[in-house]
């Protein structure tokens, strides 16, 4: 697809990432933008979950299928329409059936580890990294997977703090190094939107 651009919003679990990602699709409107989130790119360990967290590590790089991700990315710049993986937190399978993704001007790529292999940054044209100190992302973790992923307070602890935390020390926190621009989240946002809305020319 001819100038198509690619941005890649990375940080911490619970950094605002998300929330960075889905303002800045709104910003830019569906007819120019679409959102490909990491967490849809989780392989199928359902035959090993436990339930309530601890018995796979989900932040460890080898959990997710990159290669996937880079390729369909890829096949959006190239102007050709794909199918998402479809994956349920509650039972962490990837379902059998797909989420159909057409080419956009704009392509924002949301995850906690999209910059750990540098296949992957090679395709973002903008690179944003959300710093948010750990209490707070613990704090937002807790409350999301609580409410909406059917976990239990402590599991979410203990995960945290056995899993998630030593993940993000080792393979997150480092790349954001790479980021063109670092930003905080717990600040506005529309600062860094205005940016990237205006170096996409939308």
């Amino acid at each position: 697809m001819k100038n198509c651009i690619v941005i890649g919003i990375a940080g911490g679990s619970g950094s605002g990432k998300t929330t960075l990602a889905r303002e800045l699709h709104q910003r830019m409107g569906e007819e120019n933008s679409c959102v490909l989130l990491q967490d849809s790119y989780y392989l199928d360990q359902s035959d090993k979950f436990d339930h309530d967290g601890g018995s796979i590590n989900f932040d460890h790089p080898d959990a997710l299928e990159f290669e996937l991700l880079a390729k369909q990315v890829q096949e959006l710049k190239k102007g050709n329409a794909v199918n998402i993986p479809v994956y349920e937190f509650s039972s962490h399978k990837r379902l059998e059936v797909n989420y159909p993704q057409a080419p956009k001007k704009v392509i924002i790529v949301e995850g906690i580890l999209i910059f750990h292999h540098d296949y992957c940054c090679q395709l973002f044209d903008q690179m944003i990294f959300v710093d948010t100190p750990e209490t707070v992302r613990f704090q937002r973790r807790l409350k999301r997977d609580v409410e909406e992923r059917g976990r239990t307070e402590q599991g979410v602890h203990d995960q945290f703090f056995k899993q998630v935390k030593p993940m993000h020390d080792t393979f997150v926190e480092q790349t954001k190094m790479k980021a063109h621009h670092l930003i905080s989240g717990e600040q506005s946002y529309d600062p860094i939107i205005e940016e990237i809305i205006n170096y996409c020319k939308i």
